[in-house]
């Protein structure tokens, strides 16, 4: 993956694709682009997680705050059909969080972010768009192996060797070596309005306020001395 310091010029017109799944680090990678000089095309995956709903509702206030003009959103229903995931699998329970654990959690879904990427890729290229940004960030690749720098890497890789030599596609992933507390600050920074974001795997409404989702946010937006905009059943302590 190449270096993703630099920001393009002001006046730098180029498109990027921009994985927008409703969740507060996507929201803070549109803000990113477009910082960056990018117009961002929205790209929403629903795949048969259990908020997909207000996921979808939250990608699409989002892309209105930023009058995005391409808004692309797909199924990838064979995610759910696979199974192994609790975000999925309706039999399979939504963990309580564990912010300690280096385990890879029951919200793991098997290899999504590679199907992500690939799609995004496609949207990419068929679109001349030079980039596709991942919100992405450590405290993710800490139980979730598509979140690392190395497989991001690998995955440049694969999006050179896989698409037609014109293209020259760049994938971004900016948070990827940063916490959820990065992020916030970095999104309170850009105006990214967290209101119009959905973190937690369990519920729709009211967020549970106690899934690892919604405990890396929480514990964010406390270290950050913010109060979360969104409302939960309850709101515990995770400083």
């Amino acid at each position: 993956m190449r270096a993703m310091e630099p920001d393009n010029d002001p006046g730098d017109t180029e498109q990027a694709v921009v994985l927008v799944s409703g969740g507060m680090d996507s929201a803070t990678a549109v803000y990113e682009a477009i910082d960056r000089g990018y117009e961002p095309l929205f790209f929403h995956v629903s795949y048969g997680q259990r908020t997909a709903g207000k996921e979808s509702e939250c990608a699409r206030r989002l892309a209105d705050s930023v009058d995005a003009t391409d808004f692309l959103a797909v199924e990838a229903t064979h995610l759910a059909e696979i199974g192994g995931s609790s975000l999925t699998d309706r039999d399979i329970d939504i963990e309580d969080a564990d912010l300690d654990s280096e385990e890879v959690p029951t919200s793991y879904v098997p290899f999504r972010n590679a199907n992500l990427l690939a799609m995004a890729t496609a949207y990419a290229e068929a679109s001349a768009a030079s980039a596709v940004f991942i919100g992405a960030h450590s405290e993710d690749f800490s139980g979730y192996p598509d979140c690392r720098p190395a497989f991001f890497e690998a995955f440049q890789d694969v999006i050179e060797q896989g698409t037609k030599p014109e293209s020259d596609i760049e994938l971004l992933a900016p948070f990827a070596e940063g916490s959820k507390t990065d992020i916030l600050r970095r999104g309170l920074e850009l105006g990214v309005p967290y209101e119009h974001t959905w973190s937690c795997y369990r519920s729709a409404e009211p967020a549970c306020g106690t899934c690892d989702a919604c405990a890396y946010r929480l514990q964010a937006f406390e270290r950050a001395s913010e109060r979360d905009p969104i409302a939960y059943e309850t709101r515990p302590e995770y400083a």
